[in-house]
């Protein structure tokens, strides 16, 4: 009788063949979280731009509407890019709920075994999950406030949610999961696909640095933001127009918005 007749016979090929659907999907959830990470440091930075002024805000608000290239604004296609990114963020979250504990029994044994083994990366681990399951609630309140107000994003608009709407709570949970859920993700990351080569005692300085930083930049924009909304309180509802743009932004303004500043204006 052949090798090959006993390892069919036996399930043997079968169970290989199924075996690596878990890795395909792992590496799925890897590629999503890694997309998602690289979302939130680039979202990050675009709020953050209140930080660099009113004017700053509002251009690169206007710019992800089109303003600057289709002559008019589209808040629409905010709402477009966050269909996108929910999306994305669901089929990670799917993927990520494999290896959730499936009940409390599993939950109490799985805390029991990082309290007795005192890992610290399966402490971090568990706090991934405390965050995602955070998330799952927070991120997708936040993304149904972008596709359903897309309009209402601006430094004044964006104000008067956080500060007159009572919702600046709302977002500092979001801030300090997100962070924390971000951070430790890219770390694991790195460790499971061992890149890009670094030691993990390096790896676990550079996600606290990380964290630390965008937590930083998260709270000033954050009190910023409280500012305004606190000063602008009077007049909720306003929104923002700059008088004037930079000149080499003015140029990509749609005719008739800004008036057209001498070139002479602005030479030495």
């Amino acid at each position: 009788m052949s090798t090959s007749f006993l390892i069919v016979q036996s399930g043997l090929a079968e169970r290989l063949r199924k075996s690596r659907w878990p890795a395909r999907l792992d590496l799925l959830q890897s590629g999503t979280g890694l997309l998602l990470a690289i979302f939130m440091w680039g979202h990050m930075f675009f709020v953050a731009s209140i930080l660099l002024g009113e004017t700053a805000m509002w251009s690169i608000t206007r710019m992800f509407e089109g303003y600057f290239f289709l002559g008019d604004a589209h808040p629409r296609l905010v709402s477009g890019a966050a269909a996108g990114v929910l999306l994305l963020f669901v089929l990670h979250a799917l993927l990520a709920l494999r290896k959730f504990p499936a009940s409390y029994r599993q939950y109490h044994i799985l805390r029991a075994h990082i309290k007795a083994m005192r890992h610290e990366d399966s402490r971090l681990w568990i706090w991934q999950v405390y965050t995602g399951f955070a998330l799952f609630f927070l991120a997708s309140a936040h993304f149904y406030q972008m596709l359903a107000w897309p309009q209402n994003i601006g430094p004044y608009a964006s104000a008067d949610r956080v500060w007159s709407d009572g919702l600046w709570p709302f977002y500092l949970l979001m801030l300090l999961a997100v962070e924390v859920h971000g951070g430790i993700g890219l770390y694991r990351l790195a460790v499971k696909w061992n890149w890009p080569g670094l030691s993990r005692n390096f790896l676990k300085r550079l996600k606290w640095g990380l964290t630390g930083f965008f937590l930083v930049l998260g709270l000033m924009t954050l009190g910023t933001y409280m500012k305004i909304g606190f000063e602008h309180q009077a007049r909720y509802g306003e929104r923002y127009r700059p008088a004037e743009l930079p000149a080499w932004l003015e140029r990509l303004a749609p005719e008739g918005d800004f008036p057209r500043r001498d070139p002479k204006e602005d030479a030495p």
